[in-house]
């Protein structure tokens, strides 16, 4: 017993290592930030003093409209864009599955292609793209009497769709191929004989059998959906309609490298995280939830 506790010590250790490095030190400083603030003396001369302020950072994050509103834009992108990934990369999955699909190789690199651009390039390549002027697209469109503005008010946020759907769709597909890939082939043989068309064999019995991974992806999807912040941040130079702190993200960017606020930063980060946290958490709850009521029917 003590040999396999020590082995198993011995193996969990660098995961431990690497969670406390890369997690709990900098979340930890992140809360210790929030409390403190950098204090000038009064005509600005003598060293600054580090003076506890309590939750004011806190509660100066959350009187702040500007904050507010980029939790508010991102829920909406997350509204947009999850359902979309979801869908979109388990339809393209089930299509390869069921053997439609010709090249099935092929295909698959070439959907997973995108996710091996870097983000920044990509929305350089988009902000391209969605720029009047230089975009082939718009041109093309504007011979055929049609005007878009990619980045106007009610299309800046489905154009930043747009930019993460072309990235990660590929990715998140060949994760739902490979678990349809592990699905008994004698379920699937048992399925057809019993008359099921390809239709029904995929949404009554494949995706049911995949449901850990929808859930997986939903939950990654959502928590990259959060921290959103390279694509507005690039399209920022091309449009007024995003500000400084059009997201959460951008918030914290701006608090802490433009303002020089590290504990609203700070604080702003913490309450991102919990966020985040908490919303991980219901997902798992209610799949955890749905999956026993299915079990029980």
């Amino acid at each position: 017993m003590r040999r396999g506790g020590l082995a198993c010590a011995l193996l969990m250790a660098p995961f431990f290592l690497l969670f406390t490095v890369v997690f709990l030190i900098p979340v930890g400083t992140a809360v210790w930030l929030s409390f403190f603030s950098d204090d000038q003396p009064g005509l600005g001369f003598g060293p600054e003093s580090t003076v506890f302020i309590g939750l004011r950072a806190y509660l100066a994050v959350f009187s702040d409209p500007t904050f507010l509103r980029g939790l508010a834009t991102v829920a909406l992108y997350c509204l947009l864009y999850i359902p979309l990934m979801v869908v979109g990369a388990l339809g393209l999955a089930l299509l390869l599955d069921s053997g439609a699909a010709r090249l099935r190789a092929w295909a698959q690199l070439a959907l997973f292609l995108p996710h091996a651009v870097p983000g920044i390039i990509a929305a350089i390549i988009w902000l391209y793209l969605y720029t009047p002027g230089l975009s082939p697209v718009i041109d093309l469109l504007g011979q055929a009497d049609i005007t878009v503005d990619f980045l106007g008010v009610q299309t800046v946020l489905p154009s930043m769709v747009n930019i993460a759907l072309w990235s990660n769709l590929g990715y998140n597909m060949v994760i739902f191929y490979a678990a349809l890939q592990a699905v008994p082939r004698e379920v699937l043989e048992a399925a057809v004989v019993d008359g099921a068309g390809p239709v029904r064999t995929a949404l009554r019995l494949k995706v049911p059998l995949v449901r850990p991974s929808i859930v997986m992806v939903s939950m990654f999807t959502l928590i990259w959906a959060l921290q959103l912040f390279t694509e507005p941040m690039l399209l920022s130079q091309s449009t007024p309609m995003i500000s400084s702190r059009f997201s959460p993200s951008m918030y914290i960017y701006d608090a802490a490298f433009t303002r020089n606020n590290y504990s609203l930063a700070a604080a702003a980060s913490v309450v991102l995280l919990l966020a985040t946290i908490a919303l991980s958490y219901g997902i798992t709850r209610w799949s955890n939830r749905t999956a026993a009521r299915g079990e029980t029917a």
